[in-house]
């Protein structure tokens, strides 16, 4: 926390263990000591953070972890910074049951880590990939409503703050080539439409949107085609604010510095009172 400003940033970590073996992680929290820290794909289970030292390694965070069924698949995490002395704690049964189709039950792939604070709840998302022959499309249309839901109770109580992985470009602008991906997963009509709906129903502000309504940025680039290396990229990750929060947002920034995983961080500074 620098003054009144806190710090929150999401990232797609594409392995926790790897960016764990590769520093990435050290080397990032070193850099930007984000004073909230949330993952998806973090791919790890509750056996394998209990046999890591991952605890140690980052002691200077509270941890929470949903984690999937599936082993190595998925995942997320919402970590906080204890210096900041706040009543953190995992909201039960975020995920509840019962989205299933072919692939599994979207509900038990940890794709929600919900963390309630006094005055704000914070949430981690990893949306479900359509995939390519949009097989999981009907299924992912459901996890929007579903998710759009689950806000909307949240909300209820105190506002929040919704990060991650979203899978979709929302506008043209947010991948490089929007004329070529029409109908392709990522880049539906039904996956554009569900998001902007979320936005909607959850009265929700795309905070980078919202402070830089005409920059260009992407948050992922495609392994192949040295697509990173030429900035070819999609902006999929986000982070979603109440509108109640929308006065305190200071910035939004998107981190394609930052390397160790195909997605780079995405970050938000509010000057929001988060204290006990």
């Amino acid at each position: 926390m620098k003054g009144d400003s806190i710090s929150l940033f999401s990232w797609n970590v594409n392995g926790l263990r790897s960016v764990l073996k590769k520093g990435s992680l050290r080397k990032f929290v070193d850099e930007y000591d984000p004073d909230f820290l949330l993952m998806q794909e973090t791919k790890i289970s509750r056996k394998q953070v209990e046999e890591s030292n991952v605890s140690e390694e980052f002691e200077e965070y509270e941890q929470f972890f949903a984690y999937a069924k599936k082993p190595g698949y998925a995942g997320t995490a919402v970590w906080v910074k204890k210096a900041l002395g706040l009543k953190a704690e995992l909201v039960a049964d975020i995920d509840g049951d019962g989205l299933v189709d072919g692939y599994g039950d979207l509900l038990k792939e940890g794709r929600l880590t919900g963390v309630e604070l006094p005055k704000v709840y914070i949430v981690s998302a990893y949306v479900p990939n359509a995939k390519d022959d949009l097989s999981r499309l009907a299924i992912r249309e459901k996890w929007d409503r579903y998710l759009a839901d689950v806000i909307v109770e949240l909300q209820k109580k105190k506002p929040v703050v919704v990060a991650g992985d979203f899978n979709v470009a929302h506008q043209p602008m947010d991948l490089a080539r929007p004329k070529q991906n029409v109908g392709k997963h990522g880049y539906t009509e039904e996956e554009r439409g569900g998001f902007g709906e979320l936005l909607r129903r959850a009265g929700l502000a795309d905070s980078f949107r919202a402070l830089h309504p005409n920059t260009v940025k992407y948050s992922w680039w495609s392994h192949w085609g040295n697509a990173r290396a030429n900035n070819v990229g999609w902006r999929i990750d986000y982070v979603l604010i109440s509108e109640a929060l929308r006065s305190g947002l200071q910035a939004a920034e998107i981190h394609p510095e930052v390397e160790g995983s195909d997605h780079c961080p995405v970050s938000i500074s509010t000057t929001y009172v988060l204290k006990n």
